[in-house]
């Protein structure tokens, strides 16, 4: 067994060499195909963008050069290269395919250090969910005090660590950190539970950033401070979470069987991410808000508004917004995963279940705290 295990680890960084050996050597032989048109157009160039509060870069061949308008960006694209800021439907491939690759090599990490078994695990990790929404919106800060004329605290090429996806190896290198020390002090005997100390980690870490965005909120001009925005987010979102799940537990009791409790963390997560979305698209002005909407940044957000605002009458749409769908679309996903992850899949591979349940809450409540306090901040 130890021996396949070794194999299995031995293949996997062996693909990981292979595929790493590929790209750079593409890009050096084949740089306008690999390089522009690939890495740079959907993957390095719009983090970039991102990075300098840009609409896109443009890769010129001769330089880069960033453009603040639409209208500049697909003028640029007769010109030069153009990488827009956000997700495309290459980069959000590349990035699932990257990561379902990386849950491996974490699979293997959490076998070599004997953890991960536990569903405490994934109740342990949950601030740190939450963190890495409230980082990004750090870099979120950053942005606001350059378009105020002020000088950010953070910029490039630092900043560039807390915007997407960088910002998951971030996290998951303070993660990482923070479950090793766990360990540690277990193994001391200066802790009891592991699990109690890596939440502890966790909330600390939460704490900080968020005592950093409200002090930000409250001494700057360029960010405000808008409660009520929280209060519907977390509210709406726990209401429907916790309604899911004990609608499921009394008229379906299988789909919750196999996680428990951690189904209702799963559903709170992309409940979150969905509340988020609609309330940043579609409600804001009624909440108080002095903007009146944000743009959606992935691509099956904006897909799902395309299709609503095509099929649904103008007169709807103006009462009820185009997003609400999406909202929907999350918590069904959210509910087919806790439904598939039954008690079998526990016993089989405990260790395998609780790694991919953690990989999906991370990828609704991240982002869902991000655009939460975001808006919250109205930057």
């Amino acid at each position: 067994m130890e021996s396949e295990q070794a194999l299995s680890e031995r293949g996997w960084l062996a693909a990981f060499v292979a595929a790493l050996a590929a790209l750079v050597g593409g890009s050096v032989v084949a740089t306008e195909l690999v390089y522009d048109r690939f890495v740079w157009q959907y993957f390095w160039g719009p983090i970039y963008s991102d990075a300098m509060n840009a609409r896109c870069a443009v890769n010129t061949g001769e330089g880069t050069e960033l453009l603040g308008s639409a209208a500049a960006c697909q003028a640029a694209e007769a010109t030069g290269v153009v990488a827009y800021t956000g997700y495309s439907t290459v980069s959000t491939v590349g990035y699932m395919v990257v990561l379902v690759f990386m849950l491996a090599g974490v699979y293997f990490l959490l076998d070599r250090l004997e953890v991960g078994e536990d569903k405490r695990l994934f109740l342990s990790l949950v601030p740190f969910m939450l963190f890495g929404g409230a980082v990004r919106v750090v870099e979120d800060v950053t942005d606001a005090a350059v378009g105020a004329g002020v000088d950010p605290i953070i910029s490039y090429p630092l900043n560039v660590l807390f915007i997407s996806p960088v910002i998951y190896v971030t996290v998951f290198v303070i993660t990482l950190g923070a479950l090793l020390a766990s360990l540690r002090l277990e193994s001391a005997g200066v802790v009891e539970n592991r699990y109690r100390a890596l939440a502890g980690i966790g909330i600390a870490v939460l704490v900080l950033t968020l005592a950093y965005l409200f002090f930000v909120a409250a001494t700057r001009e360029y960010a405000e401070f808008y409660p009520q925005i929280l209060v519907v987010d977390v509210g709406l979102a726990s209401v429907l979470a916790y309604g899911m799940y004990v609608a499921a537990d009394r008229y379906e009791p299988a789909i919750n069987r196999g996680t428990g409790v951690v189904g209702l963390g799963i559903l709170w997560a992309h409940a979150i991410d969905g509340v988020a979305n609609v309330v940043a698209a579609d409600w804001l002005p009624e909440l108080g808000h002095p903007i009146d909407a944000y743009g959606a940044k992935h691509v099956a957000n904006r897909a799902i508004i395309g299709i609503t605002e095509a099929i649904q009458p103008a007169s709807i749409s103006a009462v009820i917004g185009t997003s609400w769908p999406f909202l929907f679309v999350k918590l069904a996903v959210a509910l087919g995963i806790v439904w598939l992850f039954d008690e079998q899949i526990f016993e089989e591979s405990p260790r395998y279940a609780v790694l991919l349940l953690v990989a999906a809450a991370a990828v609704g409540l991240g982002p869902g705290t991000r655009d939460m306090l975001r808006v919250t901040l109205a930057i």
